[in-house]
């Protein structure tokens, strides 16, 4: 089975690539959908949240998001310390979904993942898949969002730059153009990778 990584900073459009991917059929595991369940009403992630960050850090049987956003992402150690312990639910939940496909027969499996951690994702992956984008761009989506331009920044500033992304995966996708330019480029990629390796989607 050949697994395909997608990773790129917040803002750089990866979940629109997966998106594109995942409408062409392939299963995708979304690390951002997957962490939320495990945060959300009682979630398996949140005792140990608790546990570092203090009973405050639930509300309602849930990880309370504004909470723990003004914590984290004011203190890049407690944001770490955040990351760690989430990531290892999901990655345990990777690890077990992608055994289930393999077990299946799948011929290809996606992995949405913000962070590309080493263990659990780069170790797991074929081939890794970079989206990058013009950090106005980025900014703009974020504020479209909701964020304040303070709070985009940060955000920003608290992730690896483009360069540490693509560094650490095989091919570059710039997302800096619009959706049409986005679904050719990954055609592309479509065509020369997953085709010539017998994945027909």
């Amino acid at each position: 089975m050949f697994v395909l990584g997608i990773t790129g900073g917040i803002g750089s459009g990866k979940s629109t690539v997966s998106e594109i991917l995942g409408n062409r059929g392939i299963r995708v595991l979304d690390a951002d959908k997957i962490s939320r369940e495990v945060t959300d009403l009682n979630g398996i992630a949140l005792p140990e949240i608790a546990e570092v960050f203090g009973n405050r850090a639930i509300k309602n049987s849930a990880l309370d998001r504004k909470f723990i956003s003004n914590i984290v992402f004011n203190d890049k150690t407690k944001l770490d310390v955040l990351s760690s312990i989430i990531h290892r639910y999901v990655l345990e939940y990777i690890a077990q979904e992608i055994d289930k496909e393999r077990n299946k027969g799948t011929k290809c499996v996606v992995l949405d993942v913000p962070i590309p951690v080493r263990k659990g994702f780069l170790d797991k992956c074929n081939q890794v898949w970079v989206v990058t984008c013009d950090m106005d761009i980025r900014l703009d989506r974020l504020m479209n969002r909701g964020m304040n331009i303070d709070d985009a920044k940060r955000r920003i500033a608290m992730q690896m730059t483009d360069e540490e992304y693509v560094s650490l995966g095989d091919f570059e996708i710039n997302n800096s153009g619009s959706l049409e330019e986005l679904n050719q480029k990954v055609e592309e990629l479509i065509t020369k990778q997953l085709h010539e390796r017998g994945i027909r989607i």
